[in-house]
């Protein structure tokens, strides 16, 4: 069920209990994770961490600790699935899920003793009605015979044939139920989607109670950025999206089209309450310091901590609109540059060597030269942290580091789990971590344009009918580090944009994309991602995770569906073919 007030329901109920807390492996969770983490050190909470990455090391992680706890906390985990079935805990048990995950599986909304879900109702979720989806159970068989023996068998034989009428009745009313039933519950599931950030969920608890904290609202900041740069909500384009400009007027699918820019204004007022400062104490600032802005920045990856011209090349949106993969790419790029008047020496150098002259205009240099190339959403909304005097970071450049390092298929020299190092990377006092994230974002964002490059040169994309489908091959360079969901579905998303913006033909621009890469050869299986059509119109929901249950089902193909997104499965190699084939069979 659904918890009304965080602070009685859930947060004063685990105050004085030890409470495991599983998070799942993505940037928002350790936000989340990491504000929960706060407000428990600061009222004692005893709790033990276990991070989870798919089912099978929840299930396997929930056996081992079941005994010692009665209470559970899952952030960005277990509210797509019908939890009580798969985990099968004692009736005592209580677990509160805080999920970004949607639909929300029915079982859980209507569970009113062990599921709490903190979840904010006031998202669109759209659950059926109790009466649509459980019916009481009924006495089906009547008592017949109970008759006195006084009885004229012409009355008992009226009284049976009346009977048989009703029941006849009842039975084709459950009949039209359950089919109704199915066809509410088909509607319900079919597309899967992402609502609010678990990690603005906790700060607004943290904010109930009284005890939110500027590093808290970063958090926060990080967690709803980590749903931008995965494209999971909503959003419009940089040059809408000014709160002044009245789009709060708008209603129905419009609203629904403008999360992020709604959850940007709600961070935003917080943003002033807590760094609110007159110019004398800006002057008598500490070096240790910590600063939050709301900003316009250009849409440029890492541009703070690279190169402008890296930059512009391993950006997906730039990319794809000069289309670098190819040579007359190449050349517009060079065109930009020289509209904007930089001189390539200046963009090939770091951005802090670059000359100040030209640094205090850049933003209004690159848009209005962007608009000339045809690319009028090159500003975003976002927010800023600076750290001191000399360490400032964009959340999106927090983002792509701190993800890279739980996404990194190498260990760091002290063998510290990606996980942990993920999260330790999210503290100020370990500016050492984020910085060695930033390193690992570059090669990673740099391999994703080779691969993307490499896949469009050599036409790996093709078209299967209803969806376009591209295989990485084993040895492909860089593969390895494609073969985590995370960065397979966020290589996914960038093909796809390439892919539109390269190609004439005007079908292919509305499919949506398959993607596989190669998991491991000893076990003989690929990763496959499923990725909804790139249109502006596109209200981010994937039908591919029910799809890929059907598909499977139907060819008995051997997949593993572990992953907390339903749209990323694990397939056998051998099985690939036939499952392409129903899925192009069920999609048709």
């Amino acid at each position: 069920m659904f918890v009304s007030d965080f602070r009685k329901e859930f947060y004063e109920l685990v105050q004085s209990q030890r409470v495991l807390l599983f998070v799942a492996s993505d940037v928002d969770a350790l936000c989340a994770c990491k504000i929960l983490q706060a407000l428990f050190q600061c009222d004692h909470v005893q709790y033990t961490l276990v991070p989870v990455s798919g089912w099978q090391e929840l299930e396997t992680a929930y056996l081992e600790h079941k005994e010692q706890f009665r209470y559970f906390i899952l952030i960005n985990c277990g509210a797509n699935v019908d939890l009580l079935d798969i985990l099968q805990p004692d009736e005592d048990t209580i677990f509160f899920v805080c999920d970004t995950h949607r639909p929300i599986n029915v079982v859980n909304v209507y569970n009113d003793t062990q599921i709490k879900l903190l979840i904010k109702q006031d998202d669109d979720l759209e659950v059926p009605a109790y009466e649509d989806l459980f019916k009481d159970e009924e006495e089906d068989e009547e008592h017949l015979g109970n008759d006195s023996d006084g009885s004229e068998p012409s009355e008992k034989r009226t009284r049976l044939e009346e009977e048989i009428v009703e029941q006849t009745r009842k039975r084709r009313e459950r009949r039209e139920w359950e089919a109704r039933r199915r066809d509410i519950l088909f509607d319900y599931e079919q597309y899967e989607y992402h609502g609010t950030s678990s990690a603005m969920v906790m700060f607004d608890l943290a904010w109930m109670l009284s005890k939110d904290l500027n590093d808290m609202l970063w958090w926060a900041i990080v967690g709803l950025t980590d749903q931008w740069v995965q494209d999971r909500i909503t959003q419009l384009g940089g040059r809408c999206w000014s709160v002044a400009h009245g789009w709060w007027g708008l209603k129905g699918r419009h609203r629904k089209r403008m999360k992020y820019v709604t959850d940007v204004g709600i961070l935003q007022r917080h943003v002033s309450r807590h760094n609110h400062r007159n110019e004398d104490e800006e002057n008598t600032l500490s070096v240790d310091c910590t600063r939050i802005s709301f900003e316009y920045d250009l849409c440029l990856a890492l541009y703070h901590h690279w190169s402008l011209y890296d930059s512009l090349c391993n950006t997906s949106y730039t990319s794809a609109r000069f289309k670098l993969w190819s040579v007359h790419g190449q050349k517009r790029l060079q065109e930009f540059l020289a509209d904007m008047g930089l001189p390539l020496k200046q963009v090939k150098q770091k951005f802090q060597s670059m000359d100040i002259s030209l640094k205090e205009n850049l933003r209004e240099m690159i848009e209005e030269s962007a608009n000339k190339f045809g690319m009028k959403d090159m500003r975003v909304q976002t927010f800023s942290i600076h750290f001191g005097f000399k360490h400032k970071f964009l959340a999106s450049d927090v983002v792509l580091a701190t993800m890279s390092l739980m996404e990194s298929p190498e260990k760091d020299g002290s063998g510290t789990d990606p996980f942990i190092q993920a999260l330790d990377s999210l503290s100020r006092n370990n500016l050492d971590k984020l910085y060695l994230g930033l390193e690992l974002a570059k090669k990673q964002l740099q391999a994703t344009q080779q691969i993307i490059a490499s896949c469009l040169c050599t036409n790996l994309v093709i078209s299967q009918g209803p969806f376009l489908y591209c295989s990485l091959m084993e040895g492909t360079p860089d593969v390895v580090l494609f073969s985590k969901p995370v960065s397979l579905s966020l290589l996914s998303k960038q093909l796809l944009k390439s892919f539109v913006c390269s190609t004439k033909n005007r079908r292919c621009k509305l499919l949506p994309l398959v993607m596989a890469a190669p998991l491991s050869v000893e076990q003989g299986a690929v990763t496959m991602v499923g990725i909804p059509p790139e249109t502006d119109s596109s209200d981010r929901k994937n039908f591919f995770g029910r799809a890929f249950e059907k598909a499977a089902e139907s060819t008995n193909s051997r997949t593993l569906h572990n992953h907390f997104d339903l749209s990323v499965i694990e397939l056998k190699t051998e099985d690939r073919s036939k499952f392409l084939d129903a899925l192009v069979s069920l999609l048709s």
